[in-house]
């Protein structure tokens, strides 16, 4: 992905910010920047930048529970802050921003302060090879090389030079630095499913009126009733939720396979909870193949029958349990590995 040019603007040294990167500081520290560039700031304090990097990264680490990496401790200081500051795991990211800036916390302002350390001048070494700390801060001071912006003891001042592009381009920039930012995750978490939509929480979840409708439903209709696989209860047409068997937060999709009807109150308790498979892997699969069958049967070109190719390669008259456990299994595994906790 090539950054658009602008008048005299090296652009290219912007764009080589992120070559060599170990962590992900450099791509939210740009992400900040350009959020409060596009509020009208051009002189900014690095406590509001660092608390815009926290919380940029706060649903993808708190809720997804993507892997940064050993080296980056941004991951460390969001699990640190979320207990000292009380904040629920998937709070929106302008509250987060909000009681992060507004802090007086100790404990807080030292996990936002130890950025400081690196984060700041390192962004400009592309404009500044070679430097050490104390010449990248004060050749800054002059706009040395036409860089992005000059550093401070406790804030940065945007170059003049930059503003129109920066605003200009927020989007593209802000795309660049998510793609290179997806491309870091995903090698840090090969097996991790959907690592793009995991760095944004999403304004509204897709709701899964389709699936209890076009499917869930039709298999009442067939049963009358079914169990649920977790509490025991009996469940019927009009009382019933629909839960991901692998929580939504892991898999990042709707599809049929990972959905199954259970009891409501239980569905709320479980949250984003795993399942043990030597537990409940039988009883799930057991209702989703008769679900299966039914909806082969009464609804043969439903569109939802197609999310089994993901999982099948081809699909006759049944679902193979073998085959359901050997995509189900890793998935679970790869979801512990990852902070995911198991239902007590």
């Amino acid at each position: 992905m090539i950054l658009p040019s602008y008048r005299q603007l090296p652009t290219n040294l912007l764009a080589a910010c992120f070559n060599k990167t170990s962590a992900t500081y450099k791509f939210y520290w740009l992400l900040s920047i350009l959020q409060t560039v596009e509020s009208g700031n051009l002189i900014v304090s690095k406590k509001e930048l660092f608390a815009r990097m926290m919380s940029n990264a706060w649903f993808t680490v708190n809720y997804f529970k993507v892997s940064f990496g050993k080296q980056d401790l941004i991951q460390d200081a969001i699990r640190a802050i979320t207990h000292v500051e009380n904040i629920t795991i998937d709070e929106k990211r302008i509250a987060v921003y909000q009681k992060l800036l507004n802090s007086k916390n100790p404990e807080t302002e030292k996990h936002l302060k130890h950025f400081d350390k690196n984060v700041p001048h390192w962004f400009l070494s592309p404009w500044f090879p070679k430097m050490a700390k104390a010449e990248i801060y004060s050749n800054s001071k002059l706009f040395g090389q036409n860089c992005l912006y000059a550093l401070h003891k406790d804030e940065i001042e945007i170059n003049p030079e930059w503003k129109a592009y920066l605003i200009t381009n927020a989007r593209v920039l802000k795309d660049f630095c998510f793609w290179n930012l997806a491309l870091f995750l995903q090698s840090k978490n090969p097996n991790v499913p959907d690592i793009p939509n995991k760095l944004i929480k999403p304004a509204i979840r897709n709701g899964l009126a389709k699936q209890r409708t076009q499917f869930w439903d039709l298999v009442f209709d067939e049963l009358e009733s079914v169990q649920c696989i977790y509490t025991g209860n009996e469940l019927t047409k009009g009382n019933y939720a629909i839960e991901h068997f692998i929580p939504y937060s892991f898999v990042s999709h709707d599809l049929i396979w990972n959905l199954i009807p259970a009891d409501k109150s239980f569905n709320s308790s479980k949250s984003n909870k795993l399942p043990s498979l030597d537990k409940y892997f039988d009883s799930f699969y057991s209702l989703q193949s008769s679900a299966f069958e039914i909806i082969s049967k009464k609804s043969p070109n439903s569109k939802l029958l197609e999310d089994y190719f993901t999982v099948f390669p081809s699909l006759q008259n049944n679902l193979i349990q073998a085959r359901f456990r050997e995509v189900i299994q890793p998935l679970v595994s790869i979801a512990a590995n990852n902070g995911f906790e198991f239902m007590k």
